[in-house]
């Protein structure tokens, strides 16, 4: 990740930020509430990579009862192929062992090539598919997977 950049907790102040760039990354995006109501559950968290001063990428996670989950992750257009989504990732990772996850699920567009490349070489492995998961335009999820090491958890 190109200095300076830092991933920091993501405040409910942060909501319209993230929301603007959901939109400009995803067809289907999440809805200004719908970030609001993230970020204040106390189920789940948010991450920003924060580069320069603005938020160049976020992910928004949640663990309940050993499972975890990465809801939404994405890195604006003019920030990408920098390593920002590894250490958002991984930082979610991190965030959701500390919750008491063991494992992880997440769901990808099949034809995603780069985000199934990133959560792959993060030891995520296909383990289901969503038929008609994505709307717009309408296409397949692959539920990805993977376990938290013992190490993990401690950290």
């Amino acid at each position: 990740m190109d200095d300076p950049c830092r991933v920091r907790p993501a405040w409910p102040a942060d909501a319209p930020v993230i929301a603007a760039l959901e939109r400009r990354a995803f067809a289907d995006p999440w809805s200004l509430q719908s970030f609001r109501e993230a970020l204040a559950s106390e189920h789940s968290f948010g991450l920003v990579a924060e580069c320069r001063g603005e938020i160049a990428g976020y992910l928004v996670g949640r663990a309940t009862v050993g499972t975890g989950e990465i809801l939404n992750l994405a890195v604006a257009q003019e920030w990408r192929r920098r390593r920002i989504g590894r250490v958002l990732l991984d930082a979610g990772l991190e965030a959701l062992a500390a919750r008491g996850a063991e494992e992880v699920f997440l769901e990808v567009r099949e034809s995603n090539a780069g985000a199934l490349a990133l959560y792959q070489s993060a030891g995520f492995r296909a383990v289901g598919q969503r038929a008609g998961y994505y709307r717009s335009p309408r296409e397949d999820a692959l539920v990805l997977r993977t376990e938290l090491s013992a190490a993990e958890r401690k950290r």
